[in-house]
């Protein structure tokens, strides 16, 4: 995946936090961030990058964001790896 389509990616991840209710209080935490500094970092890819991050933290948001979207489960995963920092050698 080149790093554009990765960034389009991480947005829709980021309108999915923000639309779910559960998830966005917990990334907001783990970031230290408030809602508008998501606004004002959307286009910073380090930034895009934590987004990923935190998806694939855990199973069951990657598979709840990939089935909503109908995108295969690798997909975050392979965006990440087009970002800063995602050169980790995988896959």
């Amino acid at each position: 995946m080149k790093q554009e389509s990765a960034e389009e990616f991480a947005l829709k991840v980021i309108a999915w936090l923000v639309g779910n209710d559960e998830l966005l209080p917990i990334f907001l935490g783990a970031t230290g961030l408030g809602e508008d500094d998501l606004r004002t970092r959307m286009s910073e890819p380090d930034f895009l990058a934590s987004v990923l991050d935190f998806l694939t933290m855990n199973d069951d948001w990657v598979v709840e964001f990939c089935d909503l979207h109908n995108v295969a489960y690798e997909t975050p995963m392979h965006a990440r790896q087009a970002l800063p920092g995602g050169d980790t050698g995988w896959g």
